[in-house]
């Protein structure tokens, strides 16, 4: 059985500034508290617990320095965690910041700011709180059709699909008089999901590793699962069944982009090992 783990998997860049900025921090605090977990994988969460990372999600359960994690928050938690005196230890992703920026950026020009990404993602809510609130958030060309404005601004959660992206602005474009668009899809998410559905074409099964809260590791697990003979998401070896194998000839891995190197090791090891 060929094992081949795809080209880009695995901590993108924004992840791993945001773990090495907790590592920093924490090096120097003994408590750091955070808004929600740091990244979306819960094996990475539980380890980052006992050194001393509170996962909170409530202003009034802070007391000392706030890490803000890699998908952003709104402006107003900032403003409330200056209001309570404590240290702001700022992790957001550096492209999430850069679609906060167009977010807020359209709204103060007058669009009606359209946020295609899930709007129970904490980095969706986060935008829209860059546009105070006014924006509204699609996630289907369903929704895309029932848009009704003259004027649409358009950015996009980081972690979305190029090309469902691509479908919802073709249609707005053929209603909206005035559009302007941002592709803020990151670099990182287009290279894994080319690189998933690449190495799907070419393999009988497909493992995705990641958090199953974890928004661009189930877009991998979409890809691959419409390209390959068939796909599982897990976290962990655990949840491997060996007979899912059986017959399989060329297994394909990948990982989403909060998906640690020694999880991914580990799995493939696991596999490689299965008789």
């Amino acid at each position: 059985m060929i094992i081949e783990i795809a080209e880009n998997a695995g901590f993108c860049y924004g992840v791993m500034r945001a773990i090495d900025i907790a590592n920093r921090a924490l090096e120097k605090h003994k408590t750091l508290y955070s808004f929600g977990p740091i990244i979306h994988n819960p094996q990475v969460v539980e380890e980052y617990e006992k050194k001393g990372l509170r996962v909170v999600e409530s202003i009034d359960e802070v007391d000392g320095p706030v890490l803000i994690r890699s998908h952003g928050v709104a402006p107003e938690i900032y403003e409330k965690l200056r209001e309570k005196g404590v240290e702001i230890i700022d992790a957001t992703c550096p492209f999430v910041k850069e679609a906060q920026r167009y977010a807020k950026q359209l709204c103060d020009e007058g669009y009606k700011v359209v946020i295609f990404g899930d709007k129970d993602h904490p980095e969706v809510k986060a935008h829209l709180g860059y546009t105070n609130y006014t924006a509204i958030a699609i996630n289907s060309e369903e929704e895309a059709k029932k848009v009704k404005a003259t004027r649409v601004g358009v950015v996009c959660q980081t972690t979305q699909s190029v090309e469902r992206f691509g479908r919802v602005i073709e249609i707005l474009a053929k209603k909206i008089r005035e559009l302007k668009v941002f592709n803020t899809i990151c670099d990182a998410t287009e290279k894994r999901q080319k690189a998933a559905r690449e190495l799907a074409k070419r393999s009988d099964l497909m493992i995705v590793i990641g958090g199953k809260n974890s928004a661009n590791t189930r877009k991998l697990y979409e890809i691959c699962k419409e390209t390959a003979k068939n796909a599982y998401h897990i976290e962990t070896e655990k949840e491997i069944d060996p007979e899912w194998f059986k017959g399989v000839e060329r297994v394909g891995i990948t990982a989403g982009a909060s998906t640690p190197s020694y999880i991914i090791e580990r799995i493939y090891n696991f596999i490689k090992e299965l008789k």
